[in-house]
């Protein structure tokens, strides 16, 4: 699918696990506050550590998927072709791209217990309901830090996010083309089909991977 955006664009998304007491905070305090309590969650399970594909899941179902807007993602994400799709295939697309974007990237979640997370203040947080926090993840020594911006926005459930920068290169537009050509060759069907097969692959690999273990 496109340009893998690889192990950082799921460091992008397990970030932002939210606990209760941080709905109210501004999106900056949020992302430094919960990113230093997943890493502790990661560093102190040896299994997830270890690559533990259910509790890594777990953990991506409990704390991440309520904190963003999949169906705006989606929506972006198939640009004009959105209208193109009748109800039922829009909820079908929404739940595809889901889980593609879980699967894909939950296989990075136990390779960042050393890495360190830096947030960059926001200038102006009073008022605004759409907003764009920094970060920068520093890794080993010797290695660049790699930029995650978290595009988010205000709803009535608090902050969600509904697109991830990685070193340039945004989690949307990187779909975009991808969507568009499937669509172009063969409507919303073969979308659906592909992404469909993709995480059907993607499933039987983690349990290969499991009883390996």
């Amino acid at each position: 699918m496109k340009k893998n955006l690889g192990i950082p664009l799921m460091l992008s998304a397990w970030l932002l696990a939210v606990p209760a007491w941080a709905v109210e905070t501004s999106p900056d305090t949020l992302v430094d506050n919960t990113a230093q309590e997943v890493l502790a969650i990661v560093r102190q399970d040896k299994d997830i550590r270890g690559g533990n594909k259910a509790k890594i899941l777990d953990l991506v179902e409990a704390k991440i998927l309520p904190h963003f807007n999949f169906n705006r993602m989606t929506r972006l994400a198939m640009g004009k072709n959105w209208s193109k799709a009748a109800p039922d295939q829009q909820q079908e697309l929404v739940k595809e791209f889901r889980t593609l974007l879980v699967r894909t990237y939950s296989n990075a979640l136990s390779s960042y217990s050393d890495a360190t997370i830096k947030v960059e203040p926001l200038k102006n947080k009073g008022g605004e309901t759409d907003t764009t926090v920094k970060t920068r993840v520093i890794q080993d020594q010797g290695q660049e830090p790699v930029p995650i911006d978290y595009s988010m926005e205000k709803t009535g459930d608090g902050w969600k996010v509904y697109d991830v920068t990685v070193a340039g290169v945004s989690l949307v537009t990187n779909y975009r083309s991808t969507f568009n050509n499937q669509v172009r060759e063969g409507g919303v069907e073969k979308l659906l089909k592909t992404l469909a097969e993709k995480n059907r692959s993607l499933v039987a690999s983690d349990k290969k991977a499991a009883l390996a273990q």
